[in-house]
């Protein structure tokens, strides 16, 4: 039976995630729609809904949610407005929604109190920072859970949610990581004029119980970095309270030295990261995706605290100047094993055959606490 499955999505980020269920849920014969909104809507985060448009065979809906500057409850606030009205005039069977972002948050709020299925990937982990509250207020309004790891699925049922709604599929966008890119390196050098001969990755988002250190923050990762004389490719932080700050030292940054770049296309970030020396800074992509690429990641600071443990993760605070210094001198260039503790990239087969399961659609949306034991 067709059903219609609205996929929710605000940053590049979770996109890069919800992209392979869709096309999944796509190719099985669903109707797919995914609702825009949040940083894929800006011009300084690279415009990323181009991203969602290329997606062949779905329908794209468009939602401008915030200005530069807004807190994040107005912008929560915009979000559960907009999306209550398109969810109440096209009423789809369920709603996907990723993590532990303020849009995810509006989409579980509007599913639960419409009474619409959801299901929310990625539940169960840990980062200590306010994401994390999000992220568990997002697992006790969804109905069904789809997580990335058996230690994930210990804390949803933790949190009262019954084993049968409760899903082990692996991070999606590792299923991206697993097979060819479809481009080269050279490709990726050319669209993005990166001329460096090698390159290590840095990523620094704000963390936003911490917007009043961001700037010393972003001012000792980037000014340990600059000491190393090695190059660097810098993707733009996300939209958070507090990235003004670290845009602010992005913009000293020497261009010999550091390519500065809003956005990458999934599959030219693939690339780039299968060709790196390393990743440095805090983005969950240092501690899921590097892992799995037997890319060595530097972990800074607070914000994937408890994130992950893979081996090759290293963590420091971002003025702990001599732990850069010398993971940049120890680890530059070394690969490692892949790492396959949040699977091995078939999430979206995974995802198909949940869905193609009766008993996913026919169960109830009241939920009952389940006590352990």
């Amino acid at each position: 039976m067709t059903r219609h499955i609205l996929f929710l999505t605000g940053t590049r980020a979770d996109f890069g995630k919800l992209e392979p269920l869709a096309a999944a849920a796509r190719d099985a014969g669903h109707r797919v729609t995914f609702f825009v909104t949040g940083m894929h809507l800006m011009d300084r985060y690279g415009l990323t809904v181009n991203e969602v448009r290329r997606m062949p065979g779905v329908v794209v809906h468009e939602f401008l949610n915030q200005r530069p500057g807004d807190p994040q409850d107005i912008t929560l606030a915009k979000t559960v407005t907009g999306f209550s009205d398109y969810v109440t005039e096209h009423r789809p069977d369920l709603i996907v929604l990723h993590g532990d972002r303020i849009e995810a948050l509006a989409g579980a709020l509007v599913a639960a109190t419409n009474y619409i299925a959801s299901a929310h990937i990625e539940g169960g982990e840990v980062s200590g920072t306010i994401d994390e509250m999000f992220r568990h207020c997002n697992t006790k309004l969804a109905t069904h859970h789809f997580v990335s790891s058996e230690g994930a699925r210990r804390r949803v049922m933790a949190m009262g949610e019954p084993a049968e709604v409760i899903h082990v599929i692996g991070s999606p966008e590792l299923d991206f990581h697993a097979g060819p890119s479809g481009v080269s390196i050279a490709d990726v050098r050319a669209r993005y004029e990166i001329a460096f001969p090698e390159y290590g990755i840095a990523i620094f988002h704000p963390v936003t119980s911490e917007q009043a250190s961001m700037a010393a923050q972003a001012r000792s990762l980037f000014g340990a970095l600059q000491a190393s004389n090695r190059q660097f490719v810098v993707i733009a932080p996300n939209n958070d309270p507090g990235s003004e700050a670290i845009f602010a030292v992005l913009d000293g940054l020497p261009t010999d030295r550091f390519r500065v770049i809003p956005s990458m296309r999934f599959s030219h970030f693939s690339e780039l990261m299968k060709n790196a020396a390393c990743m440095v800074g805090n983005s969950s992509a240092g501690v899921r995706e590097a892992p799995f690429l037997g890319l060595p990641s530097l972990d800074i600071g607070t914000r994937q605290t408890n994130r992950a443990l893979a081996p090759t993760v290293a963590v420091c605070a971002a003025d702990d100047t001599p732990a850069i210094e010398a993971f940049l001198r120890s680890q530059w260039g070394q690969r490692s094993r892949s790492d396959t503790a949040f699977g091995e990239g078939r999430a979206a087969d995974c995802f198909r055959a949940v869905l193609a399961a009766p008993d996913f659609w026919e169960r109830g949306l009241q939920k009952a606490f389940k006590d352990l034991g």
